[in-house]
């Protein structure tokens, strides 16, 4: 027939005009299934992989916002000094900022925190040769009560990190200074207590806890980092700001988009490939 002729020169194999006519409807059956509807059940499914890349991509902004707050707290701490506030509640306001204090240090009261590795040029490293060829990489920083000269308020300084083993102030007694100092701080808020991590005991505590930190030593909760120009021989070494920000983003965004694109393969697996999932 005219229909036969028309197939026989489309095809162009005589074997598969027989299995035509055999079963037309199973020749056409992939021209059909590209056709087919789609439910609205399987329009659903397919929100999955568009909202996790919409997570994904959202992890990208927030990871170069997040970049952009560190590269600015650290500017912070690059400033130029300003005098300490009268009203210590200014200082809430002030983390990362740089200002000069004068006092005296209570050394009797002073307490520890850690361990912690030793910071230099804002990376943790090894402190070999650095206070003394006993050191080792791990330590503690030590938190002194300092008065404010011509105050009443005390407040305390973080004055830097000792090795282990100069834990005991006899064993550094050439860097308990007496009498007036002078020199520039960062200011530091406290923190929240790690997960998992114990409660502190005595005057040791394992993070920034203000407020035992405060009970124990009887200052108020106001927080300073010494700078590494404070050091001096023999005593803590300053310049142990760490920028405390959380920055995770980078694994988000390699957790939605793979997401994404398991989703988005199995959905067209199981739609036009007709694959089950």
């Amino acid at each position: 027939s005219g229909c036969d002729r028309m197939l026989k020169n489309s095809l162009g194999n005589p074997n598969l005009l027989a299995k035509w006519r055999i079963n037309p409807q199973r020749s056409f059956s992939g021209v059909q299934m590209k056709g087919r509807k789609i439910s609205p059940w399987q329009w659903f499914l397919l929100s999955v992989p568009a909202t996790t890349f919409g997570l994904g991509c959202w992890q990208v902004q927030r990871k170069t916002w997040k970049e952009n707050l560190i590269r600015d707290l650290e500017s912070k701490t690059t400033q130029n000094p300003i005098e300490f506030p009268e009203n210590l509640e200014d200082l809430e306001d002030m983390e990362y900022r740089p200002v000069v204090i004068r006092g005296h240090f209570l050394h009797d009261r002073e307490i520890y925190m850690g361990p912690r590795s030793f910071i230099q040029h804002g990376d943790g490293t090894t402190s070999s040769g650095v206070f003394s060829k006993q050191g080792s990489s791990t330590g503690y920083l030590v938190i002194t009560p300092l008065k404010l000269e011509g105050r009443e308020e005390i407040i305390l300084i973080n004055r830097g990190w000792i090795p282990k083993n100069k834990l005991k102030p006899t064993t550094r007694s050439e860097g308990q200074v007496d009498g007036t100092v002078e020199f520039v701080g960062i200011v530091r808020l406290g923190e929240a207590r790690p997960q998992f991590s114990p409660e502190s005991k005595g005057d040791h505590f394992l993070w920034r806890n203000l407020p035992k930190m405060c009970s124990f030593t009887g200052a108020a909760p106001y927080f300073v980092d010494a700078t590494e120009a404070s050091s001096i021989p023999g005593g803590p070494i300053g310049g142990q700001t760490r920028i405390t920000v959380r920055n995770e983003h980078l694994s988000y965004i390699i957790t939605w988009f793979s997401l994404s694109a398991a989703t988005a393969f199995t959905w067209y697996r199981n739609i036009f490939i007709r694959k089950p999932f």
